[in-house]
C-alpha cells in the first residue's frame, strides 16, 4: 500500500512539474533562456514511478510538450522545430526517461530482495525474529483467538558433540521442513533460537494449543532427534507478545524438566497425544 501511494504521488509530481514548465515556457521561454531542460524533472519523476517503459513515454510527452511551447509562444522562432538541436532534445527525453526508469526499477528489486532477506534465517529459509515479530503484531492487532508454539530441539548440543556441526545443521534443517510443511497454510513458522522455532496458528483455546503441540511432537520425531513444545494461547494465557512467549517458555521447559528428570506425568499434550 505504501509503494502505490508513493507512486501515485510520484506520477501527481510528474504531471504538475510537466503543466508548470509548459506555462512557463509559454509565458517566458526566449531563444536561449532553456525552460525546456525542466521537463526533465517531470521525466525522472514518471520514470521512478513505473519504470522505463513509463519514463520513455514520458520523455515522448514532453517532447511533444515542447514543440506545442514552440508553436504557442510568439517569442520562439517556429523555424527552430526544424533543427537537429529539436531531434536531440526529443531523442534525449525518452533516453534519458527509459534509463531513469531502467535503474529505478532495478534500485526496487535489489531493495525488496533485501527486505527479504533480512527477514529471513540464512541456516533453514524460514522467517527469522524480525518476521517472527511482524507477524505476532498482526496477529494481535487483529483480536482473534490463536495460539503461540514454541518447538526446541532437544540436546542439540550433545548432538553436535556427537555427531558434529554439520550434521546439527542438518538436523535443525530437517526439522524446519517438517514443521513448514505440517502447518496451515495461514499459519506462521519462524526460528527465532539457536534450536527453537515459533509458530502461530489459530486455536480457540489452550486444548486446541496442546493438541496441536502434540501432533507436531510426534511428526517431528525420527530416528535421531525429536523436540518438545510450549504454547500459550491469546488471550486466556496472555495479552501481549511478551506475556505469551513467556507463558510458552515457561510451559516449554517445565516439560523439558519432566522429561529428562521425572517418571512420566501425563500432561495435557501427552493427554492429547495419547
Amino acid at each position: 500500500m505504501a509503494a502505490a501511494f508513493s507512486r501515485r504521488l510520484l506520477l501527481s509530481g510528474a504531471c504538475i512539474s510537466s503543466a508548470l514548465t509548459f506555462t512557463a515556457f509559454d509565458l517566458y521561454e526566449r531563444p536561449g533562456l532553456g525552460i525546456g531542460h525542466f521537463y526533465y524533472l517531470s521525466i525522472a519523476l514518471a520514470a521512478m514511478a513505473g519504470g522505463a517503459a513509463l519514463g520513455a513515454f514520458a520523455g515522448l510527452i514532453a517532447t511533444g510538450l515542447y514543440v506545442a511551447g514552440v508553436l504557442i509562444n510568439p517569442h520562439v522562432p517556429s523555424h527552430e522545430l526544424l533543427t537537429a538541436g529539436t531531434i536531440t532534445r526529443g531523442v534525449t527525453y525518452i533516453t534519458i526517461g527509459a534509463l531513469f526508469g531502467w535503474f529505478a526499477a532495478r534500485n526496487r528489486s535489489m531493495v525488496d530482495d533485501l527486505r527479504v532477506l533480512a527477514e529471513r534465517d540464512v541456516l533453514t529459509g524460514l522467517p527469522n525474529t524480525r518476521a517472527f515479530e511482524s507477524a505476532i503484531t498482526r496477529r494481535l492487532s487483529a483480536r482473534r483467538p490463536f495460539a503461540l508454539l514454541l518447538a526446541d530441539m532437544d540436546a542439540l548440543k550433545d548432538f553436535n558433540r556427537e555427531e558434529g556441526f554439520t550434521a546439527g545443521n542438518d538436523a535443525l534443517r530437517r526439522l524446519a521442513d517438517r514443521l513448514a510443511t505440517s502447518l496451515a497454510p495461514d499459519d506462521d513458522i519462524a526460528r527465532v533460537g539457536s534450536d527453537e522455532f515459533a509458530i502461530l496458528a489459530s486455536v480457540q483455546n489452550s486444548d486446541g494449543g496442546a493438541q496441536l503441540a502434540a501432533r507436531l511432537e510426534r511428526m517431528l520425531v525420527d530416528d535421531r532427534t525429536k523436540a518438545t513444545l510450549g504454547w500459550a494461547v491469546f488471550p486466556q494465557e496472555g495479552d501481549n507478545a511478551l506475556a505469551l512467549y513467556r507463558a510458552a517458555s515457561e510451559r516449554l521447559y517445565a516439560r523439558k524438566v519432566m522429561r529428562s528428570y521425572l517418571r512420566p506425568v501425563p500432561t495435557p499434550v501427552d493427554q492429547a497425544a495419547g
